[in-house]
Protein backbone atom coordinates (compact mmCIF):
# COMPACT_ATOMS: atom_id res chain seq x y z
CA UNK A 1 0.00 0.00 0.00
CA UNK A 2 1.28 3.32 -0.77
CA UNK A 3 1.98 6.05 1.75
CA UNK A 4 -0.35 9.22 1.92
CA UNK A 5 -1.13 11.82 4.24
CA UNK A 6 -3.12 10.91 7.04
CA UNK A 7 -6.78 10.34 6.47
CA UNK A 8 -9.75 12.01 8.02
CA UNK A 9 -9.07 15.00 6.30
CA UNK A 10 -12.66 16.01 6.33
CA UNK A 11 -12.66 16.62 10.34
CA UNK A 12 -9.57 18.72 9.69
CA UNK A 13 -10.29 22.50 10.65
CA UNK A 14 -8.46 24.73 8.15
CA UNK A 15 -5.45 26.52 10.39
CA UNK A 16 -6.60 30.11 10.18
CA UNK A 17 -3.76 32.41 8.81
CA UNK A 18 -3.16 35.82 10.95
CA UNK A 19 -0.28 37.14 8.33
CA UNK A 20 3.16 37.19 7.65
CA UNK A 21 6.49 38.41 7.50
CA UNK A 22 8.80 38.85 4.63
CA UNK A 23 12.41 39.39 4.25
CA UNK A 24 13.63 41.62 1.72
CA UNK A 25 14.61 40.55 -1.84
CA UNK A 26 17.65 42.19 -3.33
CA UNK A 27 18.14 42.04 -7.28
CA UNK A 28 19.79 38.40 -8.20
CA UNK A 29 19.38 37.54 -4.98
CA UNK A 30 19.63 33.52 -4.69
CA UNK A 31 17.32 31.36 -2.32
CA UNK A 32 20.32 29.58 -0.63
CA UNK A 33 20.87 31.79 2.02
CA UNK A 34 17.72 33.32 2.75
CA UNK A 35 16.54 30.51 5.29
CA UNK A 36 15.08 31.59 8.32
CA UNK A 37 16.63 28.65 10.76
CA UNK A 38 15.26 29.65 14.05
CA UNK A 39 11.78 32.22 15.39
CA UNK A 40 11.78 32.82 19.03
CA UNK A 41 9.19 34.88 20.87
CA UNK A 42 10.55 37.22 24.09
CA UNK A 43 9.30 35.77 27.61
CA UNK A 44 7.51 38.68 28.31
CA UNK A 45 6.06 38.77 24.79
CA UNK A 46 7.67 42.00 24.55
CA UNK A 47 9.37 40.77 21.07
CA UNK A 48 9.73 38.53 18.00
CA UNK A 49 12.83 37.62 16.37
CA UNK A 50 13.43 35.74 13.49
CA UNK A 51 16.84 35.10 10.99
CA UNK A 52 15.94 37.17 7.72
CA UNK A 53 18.78 34.80 6.15
CA UNK A 54 22.30 36.48 4.81
CA UNK A 55 23.06 37.12 9.04
CA UNK A 56 20.65 39.58 9.92
CA UNK A 57 18.35 38.66 12.59
CA UNK A 58 15.24 41.11 12.91
CA UNK A 59 13.50 41.91 15.98
CA UNK A 60 10.66 43.25 16.23
CA UNK A 61 7.96 44.42 18.83
CA UNK A 62 5.11 42.31 19.09
CA UNK A 63 2.27 44.49 19.55
CA UNK A 64 3.40 45.98 16.50
CA UNK A 65 3.42 42.55 14.80
CA UNK A 66 -0.03 42.46 16.15
CA UNK A 67 -1.45 45.83 15.63
CA UNK A 68 -0.32 45.77 11.75
CA UNK A 69 -2.13 41.99 11.47
CA UNK A 70 -5.34 43.12 12.48
CA UNK A 71 -5.00 46.20 10.05
CA UNK A 72 -4.24 43.75 7.29
CA UNK A 73 -7.36 41.95 8.20
CA UNK A 74 -9.48 45.06 8.80
CA UNK A 75 -8.79 46.45 5.55
CA UNK A 76 -9.39 42.70 3.91
CA UNK A 77 -13.31 42.62 5.68
CA UNK A 78 -13.35 46.69 3.73
CA UNK A 79 -12.04 45.82 0.40
CA UNK A 80 -11.64 42.08 0.25
CA UNK A 81 -7.75 42.44 -0.72
CA UNK A 82 -5.36 40.14 -0.77
CA UNK A 83 -3.44 39.25 2.70
CA UNK A 84 -0.42 41.66 2.80
CA UNK A 85 2.81 41.58 5.06
CA UNK A 86 3.63 43.62 8.03
CA UNK A 87 5.31 47.06 6.32
CA UNK A 88 8.58 48.07 8.26
CA UNK A 89 9.44 51.14 6.12
CA UNK A 90 9.80 54.16 8.08
CA UNK A 91 8.72 52.17 11.38
CA UNK A 92 11.95 53.90 13.78
CA UNK A 93 10.54 57.71 12.99
CA UNK A 94 7.36 56.56 14.17
CA UNK A 95 7.85 55.43 17.69
CA UNK A 96 6.64 57.09 21.14
CA UNK A 97 9.65 57.19 23.70
CA UNK A 98 9.87 54.68 25.54
CA UNK A 99 8.53 51.82 23.36
CA UNK A 100 10.28 48.78 22.45
CA UNK A 101 12.42 49.57 19.08
CA UNK A 102 12.58 47.32 16.00
CA UNK A 103 16.45 46.25 15.43
CA UNK A 104 17.96 44.95 12.44
CA UNK A 105 21.27 43.27 13.41
CA UNK A 106 24.13 41.82 11.26
CA UNK A 107 25.45 38.96 12.96
CA UNK A 108 28.39 38.73 10.70
CA UNK A 109 27.89 34.87 9.74
CA UNK A 110 24.79 32.66 9.17
CA UNK A 111 22.17 32.41 11.93
CA UNK A 112 21.48 29.08 13.05
CA UNK A 113 20.01 29.35 16.58
CA UNK A 114 18.47 32.37 18.50
CA UNK A 115 17.14 32.34 22.15
CA UNK A 116 15.31 35.12 24.35
CA UNK A 117 17.13 35.45 27.95
CA UNK A 118 15.47 37.17 30.66
CA UNK A 119 16.98 37.71 34.33
CA UNK A 120 12.69 37.46 35.40
CA UNK A 121 12.20 35.81 37.96
CA UNK A 122 15.58 37.06 39.36
CA UNK A 123 18.40 34.37 40.48
CA UNK A 124 21.46 34.86 41.54
CA UNK A 125 24.36 33.47 39.46
CA UNK A 126 26.67 30.33 40.15
CA UNK A 127 29.33 32.54 40.74
CA UNK A 128 30.61 33.52 43.80
CA UNK A 129 32.72 37.13 42.49
CA UNK A 130 29.70 38.49 41.33
CA UNK A 131 31.08 42.17 41.99
CA UNK A 132 34.09 41.46 39.50
CA UNK A 133 31.80 41.09 36.28
CA UNK A 134 31.94 43.11 33.46
CA UNK A 135 28.13 43.31 33.15
CA UNK A 136 25.18 43.12 35.70
CA UNK A 137 22.12 42.17 34.09
CA UNK A 138 19.38 43.88 35.81
CA UNK A 139 15.56 42.59 36.12
CA UNK A 140 14.81 45.15 32.96
CA UNK A 141 17.61 43.13 30.86
CA UNK A 142 16.19 40.88 27.76
CA UNK A 143 19.51 39.36 25.59
CA UNK A 144 18.90 37.82 22.85
CA UNK A 145 21.69 35.24 22.11
CA UNK A 146 22.69 33.90 18.48
CA UNK A 147 24.27 30.56 17.31
CA UNK A 148 26.36 31.17 14.20
CA UNK A 149 27.80 29.23 11.46
CA UNK A 150 31.52 29.84 12.38
CA UNK A 151 30.62 28.21 15.98
CA UNK A 152 30.47 31.63 17.94
CA UNK A 153 27.52 32.90 20.00
CA UNK A 154 26.90 36.48 20.12
CA UNK A 155 24.83 38.31 22.92
CA UNK A 156 22.91 41.38 22.16
CA UNK A 157 20.93 43.98 24.02
CA UNK A 158 17.45 43.32 22.70
CA UNK A 159 16.15 46.71 23.62
CA UNK A 160 19.47 48.64 21.78
CA UNK A 161 20.69 46.07 19.61
CA UNK A 162 24.03 46.68 21.02
CA UNK A 163 26.51 43.56 21.02
CA UNK A 164 27.31 42.38 24.43
CA UNK A 165 29.33 39.40 24.36
CA UNK A 166 31.14 36.89 22.11
CA UNK A 167 31.14 33.33 23.12
CA UNK A 168 34.00 31.19 21.28
CA UNK A 169 34.46 27.62 22.35
CA UNK A 170 32.55 25.55 19.68
CA UNK A 171 34.39 24.16 16.54
CA UNK A 172 31.32 23.40 14.53
CA UNK A 173 28.19 25.09 14.11
CA UNK A 174 26.02 25.96 16.30
CA UNK A 175 22.82 24.85 15.85
CA UNK A 176 20.25 25.49 18.47
CA UNK A 177 20.45 27.82 21.83
CA UNK A 178 18.12 27.68 24.49
CA UNK A 179 17.97 29.55 28.23
CA UNK A 180 17.06 28.18 31.25
CA UNK A 181 13.53 30.06 32.53
CA UNK A 182 14.12 30.37 35.91
CA UNK A 183 15.93 33.86 35.49
CA UNK A 184 19.92 32.59 36.28
CA UNK A 185 20.91 33.87 32.34
CA UNK A 186 22.01 29.82 32.18
CA UNK A 187 22.42 29.60 28.47
CA UNK A 188 22.69 26.27 26.60
CA UNK A 189 24.43 25.94 22.72
CA UNK A 190 24.31 22.63 20.41
CA UNK A 191 26.24 22.39 18.24
CA UNK A 192 27.59 19.98 15.24
CA UNK A 193 30.81 19.57 17.32
CA UNK A 194 28.73 16.59 19.17
CA UNK A 195 28.65 19.03 22.05
CA UNK A 196 26.51 20.93 24.32
CA UNK A 197 28.07 23.70 26.04
CA UNK A 198 26.78 25.23 29.07
CA UNK A 199 27.12 29.19 29.79
CA UNK A 200 26.33 31.71 32.84
CA UNK A 201 25.71 35.07 31.56
CA UNK A 202 25.55 36.63 34.66
CA UNK A 203 29.20 35.60 35.34
CA UNK A 204 30.75 37.46 31.96
CA UNK A 205 29.72 34.42 29.55
CA UNK A 206 31.52 31.65 31.60
CA UNK A 207 31.40 28.71 30.46
CA UNK A 208 30.66 26.24 32.61
CA UNK A 209 30.32 22.68 31.79
CA UNK A 210 31.12 20.68 28.09
CA UNK A 211 28.18 17.88 28.28
CA UNK A 212 29.29 15.27 26.04
CA UNK A 213 27.41 12.08 24.99
CA UNK A 214 25.94 12.16 21.24
CA UNK A 215 27.75 10.36 18.40
CA UNK A 216 26.36 12.58 15.87
CA UNK A 217 25.76 16.21 15.09
CA UNK A 218 23.16 17.88 18.02
CA UNK A 219 20.33 20.01 16.58
CA UNK A 220 18.02 21.31 19.17
CA UNK A 221 18.19 21.40 23.10
CA UNK A 222 15.26 22.57 25.34
CA UNK A 223 14.79 23.15 29.64
CA UNK A 224 11.54 21.59 31.59
CA UNK A 225 10.45 24.11 32.86
CA UNK A 226 11.76 24.15 36.54
CA UNK A 227 15.19 24.14 34.79
CA UNK A 228 16.16 20.86 36.48
CA UNK A 229 16.77 18.28 33.33
CA UNK A 230 17.93 19.33 29.87
CA UNK A 231 16.86 17.36 26.68
CA UNK A 232 19.11 16.76 23.66
CA UNK A 233 18.20 15.75 20.40
CA UNK A 234 20.89 15.12 17.33
CA UNK A 235 21.69 12.97 14.62
CA UNK A 236 21.69 8.77 14.99
CA UNK A 237 18.10 8.55 16.79
CA UNK A 238 19.14 10.64 19.60
CA UNK A 239 16.83 11.64 22.71
CA UNK A 240 18.83 12.46 25.60
CA UNK A 241 18.12 13.45 29.29
CA UNK A 242 20.32 15.56 31.78
CA UNK A 243 20.31 16.57 35.16
CA UNK A 244 21.24 19.78 35.05
CA UNK A 245 21.94 20.44 38.74
CA UNK A 246 24.85 17.65 38.41
CA UNK A 247 25.25 17.81 34.71
CA UNK A 248 24.91 14.32 34.33
CA UNK A 249 23.00 12.09 31.77
CA UNK A 250 20.16 10.70 33.02
CA UNK A 251 18.43 8.32 30.25
CA UNK A 252 18.27 7.87 26.82
CA UNK A 253 15.22 7.33 25.17
CA UNK A 254 14.64 5.02 22.18
CA UNK A 255 12.52 4.88 19.85
CA UNK A 256 12.51 7.18 17.04
CA UNK A 257 13.98 5.54 13.62
CA UNK A 258 15.97 8.66 12.30
CA UNK A 259 17.55 11.96 13.26
CA UNK A 260 15.59 13.90 15.66
CA UNK A 261 16.13 17.33 15.05
CA UNK A 262 13.14 18.96 17.36
CA UNK A 263 11.98 19.08 21.18
CA UNK A 264 9.93 20.69 23.78
CA UNK A 265 8.55 20.15 26.97
CA UNK A 266 5.01 20.63 28.48
CA UNK A 267 4.61 23.78 30.35
CA UNK A 268 4.06 21.22 33.01
CA UNK A 269 6.94 19.26 32.65
CA UNK A 270 4.93 15.98 32.95
CA UNK A 271 5.59 15.65 28.78
CA UNK A 272 8.06 15.95 26.07
CA UNK A 273 7.90 16.15 22.21
CA UNK A 274 10.21 15.46 19.94
CA UNK A 275 10.41 15.29 16.08
CA UNK A 276 12.02 13.31 13.63
CA UNK A 277 13.14 12.71 9.94
CA UNK A 278 11.32 9.33 10.67
CA UNK A 279 7.74 11.43 9.96
CA UNK A 280 6.98 11.39 13.51
CA UNK A 281 6.21 13.18 16.86
CA UNK A 282 6.68 11.32 19.64
CA UNK A 283 5.19 12.12 23.35
CA UNK A 284 6.87 11.15 25.82
CA UNK A 285 7.05 10.71 29.59
CA UNK A 286 10.64 12.37 30.74
CA UNK A 287 10.20 10.73 34.36
CA UNK A 288 9.59 7.67 32.63
CA UNK A 289 10.86 7.39 29.18
CA UNK A 290 7.89 5.82 28.42
CA UNK A 291 6.23 6.66 24.83
CA UNK A 292 2.59 8.15 25.62
CA UNK A 293 1.35 9.39 22.14
CA UNK A 294 2.81 9.24 18.49
CA UNK A 295 2.13 12.02 15.92
CA UNK A 296 2.46 10.15 12.67
CA UNK A 297 2.37 11.92 9.51
CA UNK A 298 2.11 9.26 6.83
CA UNK A 299 -0.64 6.56 6.77
CA UNK A 300 -0.45 3.58 7.00
CA UNK A 301 2.70 4.20 9.55
CA UNK A 302 6.00 3.45 7.50
CA UNK A 303 7.99 0.57 7.87
CA UNK A 304 11.58 1.32 10.15
CA UNK A 305 13.59 0.98 6.89
CA UNK A 306 11.23 3.68 5.12
CA UNK A 307 11.19 6.14 7.90
CA UNK A 308 15.10 5.35 8.66
CA UNK A 309 15.69 6.71 4.91
CA UNK A 310 15.13 10.08 2.78
CA UNK A 311 11.23 9.94 2.81
CA UNK A 312 9.66 13.40 1.95
CA UNK A 313 7.48 13.42 5.27
CA UNK A 314 10.80 14.56 7.42
CA UNK A 315 9.32 16.44 10.60
CA UNK A 316 11.20 19.48 10.72
CA UNK A 317 10.12 21.17 14.35
CA UNK A 318 7.75 20.39 16.89
CA UNK A 319 6.48 23.06 19.70
CA UNK A 320 4.31 22.83 22.50
CA UNK A 321 1.52 25.42 23.13
CA UNK A 322 1.33 26.86 26.69
CA UNK A 323 -2.30 25.51 27.44
CA UNK A 324 -0.40 22.13 27.87
CA UNK A 325 -2.87 20.79 25.07
CA UNK A 326 -1.70 21.60 21.15
CA UNK A 327 1.31 20.70 19.77
CA UNK A 328 2.15 22.31 16.31
CA UNK A 329 4.72 20.27 13.76
CA UNK A 330 6.43 21.36 10.55
CA UNK A 331 6.50 18.96 7.95
CA UNK A 332 8.28 18.61 4.58
CA UNK A 333 4.91 17.90 2.93
CA UNK A 334 3.92 21.31 2.97
CA UNK A 335 1.74 21.43 5.83
CA UNK A 336 1.40 23.08 9.13
CA UNK A 337 -0.31 20.69 11.41
CA UNK A 338 -2.04 21.58 15.05
CA UNK A 339 -2.58 18.26 17.75
CA UNK A 340 -4.46 17.67 20.31
CA UNK A 341 -2.52 15.67 23.01
CA UNK A 342 -5.49 13.40 23.53
CA UNK A 343 -6.25 12.43 19.55
CA UNK A 344 -4.18 10.81 16.94
CA UNK A 345 -4.97 12.94 14.08
CA UNK A 346 -5.10 16.77 13.48
CA UNK A 347 -7.16 19.05 14.53
CA UNK A 348 -6.67 21.71 11.82
CA UNK A 349 -4.08 21.78 8.84
CA UNK A 350 -2.20 24.78 6.96
CA UNK A 351 -0.38 25.04 3.88
CA UNK A 352 3.36 26.35 4.43
CA UNK A 353 5.86 25.89 1.61
CA UNK A 354 9.32 24.94 3.01
CA UNK A 355 8.85 25.35 6.26
CA UNK A 356 11.67 24.72 9.06
CA UNK A 357 10.50 25.86 12.15
CA UNK A 358 8.08 26.93 14.57
CA UNK A 359 7.19 28.44 17.80
CA UNK A 360 4.25 29.85 19.75
CA UNK A 361 3.64 33.20 21.07
CA UNK A 362 3.89 33.38 24.99
CA UNK A 363 0.14 33.33 25.48
CA UNK A 364 -0.09 30.19 23.05
CA UNK A 365 -2.43 31.78 20.68
CA UNK A 366 -0.39 32.38 18.20
CA UNK A 367 2.15 30.20 15.63
CA UNK A 368 4.64 31.96 13.74
CA UNK A 369 6.79 29.76 11.38
CA UNK A 370 10.01 30.28 9.45
CA UNK A 371 10.63 29.14 5.91
CA UNK A 372 13.57 28.98 3.51
CA UNK A 373 12.74 32.00 1.72
CA UNK A 374 13.47 34.05 4.18
CA UNK A 375 9.74 34.69 5.24
CA UNK A 376 7.35 34.02 8.65
CA UNK A 377 3.85 32.77 7.98
CA UNK A 378 1.81 33.54 11.21
CA UNK A 379 -1.61 30.94 12.32
CA UNK A 380 -4.13 31.44 15.36
CA UNK A 381 -3.77 28.24 17.07
CA UNK A 382 -6.76 26.12 17.43
CA UNK A 383 -9.23 27.18 20.64
CA UNK A 384 -11.28 25.54 23.09
CA UNK A 385 -12.15 25.93 26.51
CA UNK A 386 -9.76 24.14 29.41
CA UNK A 387 -11.42 21.67 31.64
CA UNK A 388 -10.90 21.89 34.65
CA UNK A 389 -9.77 18.63 35.29
CA UNK A 390 -6.98 19.51 33.01
CA UNK A 391 -6.12 22.96 34.72
CA UNK A 392 -5.63 20.82 38.08
CA UNK A 393 -3.62 17.75 36.48
CA UNK A 394 -1.19 20.66 34.77
CA UNK A 395 -0.87 22.46 38.46
CA UNK A 396 -0.40 19.18 39.91
CA UNK A 397 2.32 18.15 37.39
CA UNK A 398 4.26 21.40 37.83
CA UNK A 399 5.17 19.50 41.22
CA UNK A 400 4.66 16.31 41.16
CA UNK A 401 6.70 13.61 38.85
CA UNK A 402 5.30 10.43 37.70
CA UNK A 403 6.64 7.94 40.67
CA UNK A 404 5.16 10.39 42.99
CA UNK A 405 1.84 10.74 41.36
CA UNK A 406 1.01 6.57 41.43
CA UNK A 407 2.42 6.98 45.24
CA UNK A 408 -1.03 9.52 45.90
CA UNK A 409 -3.93 7.86 47.53
CA UNK A 410 -6.34 8.01 45.00
CA UNK A 411 -8.41 5.46 42.42
CA UNK A 412 -5.91 4.25 39.61
CA UNK A 413 -8.16 5.58 36.90
CA UNK A 414 -7.07 9.43 38.60
CA UNK A 415 -3.53 8.12 38.75
CA UNK A 416 -3.31 7.20 34.73
CA UNK A 417 -5.29 10.42 34.28
CA UNK A 418 -2.76 12.70 36.55
CA UNK A 419 0.12 10.28 34.59
CA UNK A 420 -1.08 11.73 30.92
CA UNK A 421 -1.92 7.81 30.41
CA UNK A 422 -5.33 8.28 29.55
CA UNK A 423 -3.41 9.53 25.98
Amino acid sequence: MSHNSLPNTVNQAKAKVIGELLAPVAPFDQKSGRETWTVAFAPDGSYFAWSQGHRIVRLVPWSKCMTNFSSVRKDERLNSARPRSLSRQGSEGSLVPGEPREHTIDCGDVVWGLAFGSSVPEKQSRCVNIEWHRFKFGQDQLLLATGLNNGRIKIWDAYTGKLLLNLMDHTDIVRDLTFAPDGSLVLVSASRDKTLRVWDLKDDGNMMKVLRGHQNWVYCSTFSPDSSVLCSVGAGKAVLLWNMDKYTLIRKLEGHHNDVVSCEFSPDGALLATASYDTRVIVWDPHTGTILLEMGHLFPPPSPIFAGGANDRWVRSVAFCHDGRHIASITDDRLVRFWRIDEKSPQAIGALTNGLCCAFSTDGSILAAGSRDGSVHFWACPRSVASLQHLCRMGLRRVLTTQQVYTLPIPCCMQDYLAYRSL
